[in-house]
């Protein structure tokens, strides 16, 4: 009896998480790193994007249930993420902007700077930014409905699609970076801090609105 194969799934976690459109947060996160650093980047971003598809396909509804969090929360939670790393763009600032003098110090420090330039990868970068409160949402959803071990296991594979597809877009970043240039890269930069800056406000609504169905009317 031969199994069928829902594509379904794989081609809604592509629109949703399209990495091609991350490419110039990459570009801008990434503008000072070294070589080496912007490669540990890129397959530090595809693992932690696998990672959180296939913990949202096997645990995500435990998880959820286990600490009481609903998806409208999540939803808020990551908008006021999107709208911090927005503003830093609009005013075309390095995503991890020193505040004051201890800081400045601490990231003197090569340990401090690879840490700092590490977690890049995992956030904003993976999160919120490739698999945001919408992709988790996704996959718990077509987790809820998966009937078959088999099943959890392609949407599990998916993820690792899109890993690939995540690592693909992310390593072709330079030669776009190299073609505009620092002029365009800041008025990219930017231009996509106004668009975050847009969808940060629409997740933060939408997950206010399940919160509090009183401001939808």
């Amino acid at each position: 009896m031969g199994v069928d194969v829902d594509f379904k799934p794989l081609i809604t976690l592509l629109a949703i998480v399209n990495p091609l459109a991350i490419v110039p947060f990459f570009i801008h996160y990434t503008q000072d790193f070294t070589r080496e650093q912007r490669n540990r980047t890129i397959l530090i971003s595809a693992y932690t994007c696998f990672c959180v598809i296939g913990i949202s396909a096997l645990l995500g509804l435990q998880i959820l249930a286990f600490f009481g969090i609903s998806l409208a929360s999540f939803q808020v939670g990551g908008g006021m993420l999107l709208l911090t790393s927005a503003l830093a763009m609009l005013n075309a600032q390095p995503a991890e902007a020193k505040s004051n003098a201890e800081e400045l110090q601490d990231a003197a420090t090569s340990s401090a700077t690879a840490a700092a330039r590490t977690s890049i990868a995992v956030v904003p970068l993976t999160i919120p930014l490739l698999t945001g409160p919408a992709t988790m949402s996704t996959v718990v959803i077509y987790a809820d409905k998966a009937k078959h071990f088999y099943q959890l296991a392609t949407l599990v594979g998916y993820g690792l699609v899109i890993a690939l597809a995540t690592a693909a877009c992310f390593a072709a970043a330079q030669p776009i970076a190299r073609f505009l240039g620092k002029t365009g890269i800041n008025v990219m930069t930017r231009l996509m801090g106004l668009i975050l800056a847009a969808l940060a406000v629409e997740v933060m609504s939408d997950g206010l609105i399940k919160l509090f169905p009183a401001l939808g009317r």
